[in-house]
């Protein structure tokens, strides 16, 4: 017998000489072998075929990425425009990006990226007139891009730096220390750190890691028995000192914080996506019990101050739009909780900071910003003017500031950095940046449709002015919905390609996001997940009924949860769209609780062995289980990577590799497979441009559209 990846290199030898001139040859894909594997749930018996795709370190998957990735870059390098379309990706992308300055350690700190630098890099000023200095550059960290700055702290007496770096997009960490006088790099080097940032206190800090992974798990195995540990500056992460663990319960995680004064260490335990419990534990103090003020995971819990034996908790505790608690920590009993900002009645309370005896509130109103202002005892003060419907990030800053930063930006917006004058209430031009783009050409509009159940949902619709809704715009849909995230209206430089060529880009804020609160994200998770596949398939319906488009025209996107809602919808109502792009997506709902942090997701979609009811109503809309012979699919390009170990590209591999075995139609079904990177955060800017050029190159050629160039 021969060796497998032999046979598949020769099949796929075979199969790619198809000629680059003829486009209209029905594609071969590779043979991707089947298998007996069958897995018995409550008494029904579950085919895998595939199964031998979800093992990224054997040769014979390893062997099939490059058979696909082969077919898929010879069906793109047909395409006579991709070329250009990648001069003008390049060239919209080479404008400068500022983020709004933060105060750490006594000093600014802010990121820019000139254009086309692959990372961002971070800068210190003393003062706000001094010059900016290089604290660090992460594109000297490899000669490609692909290791990117996972976390950044600076300590509160200023002499450090502690910075995480992440390699070809995994999750995975390891932790660095700099001198921030010398600029030397010191000897502190800390690994297997997931999903966690740097807590300072004293001369070291506080973060949480996971023990060393079996060689070959490391980008699919299970993380389990998360703990946090105490890092001194100057010694060996072997001598680090062992602060909380829970052998009990090895599934859950930890996060560590320090409160401002640096008299309480805060502790996060979760068990999946779905809340968290909320420890303490006194410092300074030898031997401190860790308090447990709050041990369910039913809710959000998150300390924003403490003060003089108080904490300002931002939660959702009997209140879904969010408030603002006040609890003590010698008398923490939930009936001694004192409101300082109560629950909304319209609005959702995002996120809170405190200053300057000012508190700011980030509140989210019809899936935008506003920002209010109170006093430290709740007392409304003001309203902070914004340019329009958009979305606000920052107003962070250190106790006694009484000048903070601000960023604005939408969807014809690019970021606009604002500094806000606590005192006076009024923001100034702080930074904007210039695009090789006719902005003001654009308009926003925010549309309201009713889904299968009557639910009215919004909509954000971006297109040129005067754009005729005669029905044969093509137009681009994305979605989400869920995991609390919000889908709000921020620039996005992807995007204006799409936007120049006539098209349409809408954007519904479906339910299981946060756009209204946890009633609105409740309602898209576990046994209510349909509601989000209708909402969308209901946006797509309003934009055709309303002659936005047609099905021939109508382009559908979405990552991660949302690649999963793009392979459900693509199953349910395949005759709606004419692309299709799931992203990174969650396509095996029974089996996705196997991989790295998969658990996590539970509060949100429930697993296959909860119940016999919950495992059958996955089954029912698994993309991968629910792919059908004798459909007509849409053209159909999905994407991943290599180093995904969030959402294992295991879920891709799997999809594509059935919907090619099952689908007989003419239009293409691919795969991109990226290479050193993950599942997103930290790519590069020159993957990106690589990886939408092939998108753009794919939508448009799906369409009959040759895009032009202004």
């Amino acid at each position: 017998m021969k060796n497998p990846i032999e046979t598949i290199v020769i099949i796929a030898a075979v199969i790619f000489t198809t000629s680059c001139n003829n486009t209209h040859k029905p594609l071969k894909y590779p043979d991707a072998k089947r298998v007996d594997t069958v897995d018995e749930y409550f008494g029904k018996k579950v085919a895998d075929p595939y199964r031998w795709l979800e093992d990224d370190n054997s040769a014979e998957t390893k062997a099939w990425v490059i058979a696909e990735n082969r077919v898929t870059n010879n069906y793109l390098k047909r395409i006579p425009f991709r070329k250009k379309l990648k001069e003008r990706l390049s060239e919209i992308w080479n404008y400068p990006r500022v983020s709004a300055p933060w105060k750490e350690g006594g000093m600014y700190i802010f990121t820019k990226n000139d254009g086309l630098q692959n990372q961002s890099v971070y800068y210190r000023m003393e003062t706000l007139d001094s010059n900016p200095e290089v604290i660090i550059d992460p594109n000297k960290l490899s000669k490609d891009g692909t290791v990117a700055i996972s976390a950044f702290s600076v300590s509160k007496d200023g002499n450090y730096l502690g910075y995480g770096i992440s390699r070809g997009g995994s999750d995975w960490s390891e932790f660095f220390v700099k001198d921030m006088k010398s600029g030397q790099l010191l000897s502190d080097h800390l690994k297997w750190i997931k999903f966690s940032g740097i807590a300072w206190y004293k001369n070291g800090f506080f973060y949480t890691r996971y023990p060393e992974p079996a060689e070959g798990d490391e980008l699919k195995g299970a993380n389990l028995n998360s703990k946090i540990y105490y890092h001194t500056v100057g010694t060996r992460q072997s001598q680090d000192k062992l602060i909380y663990e829970d052998i009990n319960h090895p599934e859950w995680g930890f996060g560590a914080q320090v409160t401002d004064d640096d008299e309480f260490l805060i502790i996060y335990a979760t068990e999946s996506t779905g809340g968290n419990a909320l420890y303490y534990k006194r410092l300074g103090v030898k031997s401190a019990p860790v308090v447990k003020v709050i041990e369910g995971f039913d809710s959000y819990f998150s300390v924003v101050d403490h003060r003089q034996g108080k904490f300002y908790v931002h939660t959702n505790s009997e209140a879904p739009k969010y408030k603002l608690m006040c609890i003590k920590a010698d008398a923490y009993h939930f009936d001694n909780w004192k409101s300082v900002i109560p629950e909304s009645a319209d609005d959702v309370l995002m996120d809170v900071s405190v200053f300057n005896n000012r508190i700011v509130a980030k509140y989210q109103a019809d899936a935008h910003s506003e920002i209010l202002i109170f006093d430290d005892e709740g007392l409304f003060l003001h309203k902070v003017k914004l340019p329009g419907l958009g979305t606000v990030s920052g107003f962070s800053g250190e106790k006694n500031d009484t000048v903070t930063f601000y960023t604005f930006s939408s969807y014809t917006y690019p970021n606009v950095v604002y500094k806000y004058s606590v005192k006076s209430n009024s923001s100034e031009l702080y930074s904007s940046t210039t695009i090789d783009f006719k902005i003001d050409d654009y308009e926003i509009k925010q549309v309201f449709y009713k889904s299968k159940d009557g639910t009215e949902i919004p909509m954000y619709l971006v297109y040129k002015k005067g754009l005729e809704f005669n029905g044969e715009n093509p137009t681009w849909l994305y979605g989400y919905g869920g995991f609390n995230i919000s889908l709000t209206p921020r620039f996005d430089v992807r995007r204006l390609v799409w936007l120049e060529n006539g098209g349409v880009y809408a954007v519904a804020n479906l339910r299981g996001g946060g756009e209204y609160g946890e009633i609105w994200h409740r309602a898209g998770t576990k046994m209510q997940k349909q509601n989000v596949f209708d909402d969308f398939i209901y946006a797509a319906k309003f934009l055709i009924s309303n002659h936005c488009t047609n099905p021939e025209k109508l382009v559908i996107q979405g990552g991660s949860n949302g690649g999963l809602l793009i392979g459900a919808v693509v199953n349910q109502r395949p005759d709606l769209f004419k692309v299709a792009l799931p992203a990174v997506g969650v396509m095996d709902m029974l089996r996705y609780q196997n991989f790295t942090i998969g658990r996590y997701w539970a509060a949100d979609y429930g697993t296959s062995a909860d119940s016999e009811e919950m495992f059958r109503y996955l089954l029912g809309y698994s993309p991968l289980h629910n792919i059908k012979p004798d459909v007509e699919y849409p053209a159909v390009m999905v994407t991943t990577a290599d180093h995904d170990d969030r959402v294992v590209p295991a879920h891709s591999f799997k999809y594509i590799a059935t919907l090619q075995h099952t689908y007989k139609g003419d239009n293409p079904v691919l795969i991109r497979i990226e290479t050193d990177a993950g599942h997103g955060a930290g790519k590069s800017v020159s993957k990106k441009i690589e990886e939408w050029t092939d998108l753009y190159s794919f939508v448009f050629y799906q369409l009959g559209i040759t895009p032009e160039y202004k």
